[in-house]
């Protein structure tokens, strides 16, 4: 049996940032427990698995890696080997068929059950509690930063989903949207900017939608930015996701105000085609989201842009795939997320749309867009040489160690000699040269 006093746990993550945000909490609550955190597997005892089941890519690749480490169990007697997130919660009975492998099979919302469910499997039983919850937050939970960079954290502002688009498993894998207590988000960004961070990364399903009623005054998402944004003017401020539905120029106007909220909106479009996103239950049309990309364009001019995009939706003709190439090329994205649609089963999606678009078709538009968007991010870093911009230093560059890397306020990666920099500086960095993914430049 393990015991829990000094034994080590290994945590992976897949997916996104709230994923990297839930494993750090599942960090904290163990840690509590006396284990301790480990980043190389070979001496876990304990081997959590933290899953993403948005796309079925996401969810083979976690399939591949329980079985790429099957082997550690089968040397080490007594290791533990649990699944978390999304993935348990969708697919609990498979994961616990798994040859015997998996042990502990627990969602997104009973990461406290953790220790007692260690203690189930130590036993010889399997622990499983995939229970959604309406009022869970973890807001009093101070996760264990699992970074390395020790520049860069993410901050939880809500869990859950109220947005049911038609493609999305995350309403059923995260549950209801709710939001955390804004006390508790400021807290956790001062101790994070007195331990020595200088960027913190808002993160929800939608921040838009934000909502606490406290003291009986509304506290919104643009009031929780701004008051993250106050803490000090050298705690940069960033946030991800917004929805396009509900990005309003109140928000807009709060990043101008402030220089320390970071110049970059992450703003989904999936289609350009309104004929889709209404079978995509977006809630918008095309010309609703163009509108959105022109007031950032005119509230915050120096403004990086960037989205997601689904290619092969249920019934996607080509003039609708031209349309979402037209978007594209109009909004000049900065980069993009770009992805063949997949069927994800219990969605409104698999069960209402027939899935008619033939992978071979969706490859083909699938390099289209990654084509297109490699020259639209080519464009964008070219235009940047000869500006100079204020970089946060994040660390070494993975190309050479005489050189360091960092991110402007538009969320572009710089490249720069190392000199007597150090991470965590701010820097002022001339672009001389660009690729399509990176800037390099001089310090000045």
């Amino acid at each position: 049996m393990i015991s829990k006093v000094s034994k080590k746990v290994y945590i992976e993550t897949y997916g996104c940032q709230m994923n990297v945000a839930d494993s750090e909490v599942v960090a904290s609550i163990l840690t509590d427990s006396g284990f301790k955190i480990t980043d190389k597997i070979n001496e876990a005892e304990l081997i959590l698995i933290n899953t993403c089941s948005i796309r079925e890519n996401a969810e083979q690749r976690v399939w591949g890696r329980l079985d790429s480490i099957s082997h550690l169990k089968k040397r080490k007697a007594g290791v533990v080997v649990g699944v978390i997130g999304c993935m348990a919660e969708r697919l609990k009975e498979k994961l616990l068929e798994t040859d015997k492998l998996v042990d502990i099979v627990v969602g997104p919302d009973a990461y406290r059950e953790l220790p007692s469910l260690i203690t189930e499997a130590e036993s010889g039983h399997k622990g499983v509690n995939v229970l959604l919850s309406r009022e869970e937050t973890y807001a009093d939970i101070s996760p264990v930063r699992m970074d390395l960079n020790g520049v860069t954290a993410f901050i939880s502002i809500m869990r859950g989903c109220n947005n049911m688009c038609s493609y999305c498993v995350v309403p059923y894998v995260r549950g209801a949207e709710r939001s955390l207590n804004y006390e508790s988000i400021i807290h956790e960004a001062v101790d994070l900017f007195n331990s020595g961070y200088r960027e913190v990364t808002l993160i929800g399903q939608n921040v838009d939608s934000y909502t606490l009623e406290s003291d009986g005054k509304k506290i919104d998402f643009p009031m929780l930015l701004e008051m993250v944004a106050k803490i000090n003017p050298k705690l940069r401020v960033r946030f991800s996701t917004s929805h396009p539905k509900d990005i309003s120029d109140e928000l807009l106007e709060t990043m101008a105000r402030h220089e320390n909220i970071c110049k970059h909106v992450h703003l989904p479009a999936q289609s350009g085609s309104s004929r889709i996103l209404k079978l995509m239950n977006r809630e918008y049309t095309r010309e609703w989201y163009m509108d959105r990309i022109s007031a950032i364009r005119k509230i915050i001019p120096d403004c990086a842009v960037s989205t997601d995009m689904i290619t092969g939706f249920c019934t996607e003709t080509d003039e609708d795939h031209k349309e979402s190439l037209t978007l594209m090329e109009w909004a000049g994205f900065d980069f993009s997320y770009m992805f063949k649609y997949s069927e994800r089963p219990g969605t409104k999606a698999a069960r209402k749309y027939k899935d008619d678009v033939s992978d071979e078709v969706k490859s083909l538009r699938l390099n289209d867009i990654i084509a297109l968007q490699s020259g639209l991010s080519a464009k964008s870093k070219k235009a940047d040489i000869g500006k100079v911009y204020e970089v946060l230093v994040e660390g070494i560059s993975k190309r050479s160690p005489d050189q360091l890397y960092g991110r402007n306020s538009q969320n572009k990666v710089v490249v720069f000699p190392k000199g007597d920099t150090k991470q965590g500086d701010y820097v002022n960095i001339r672009i001389e040269k660009s690729t399509s993914a990176t800037l390099i430049g001089q310090k000045i």
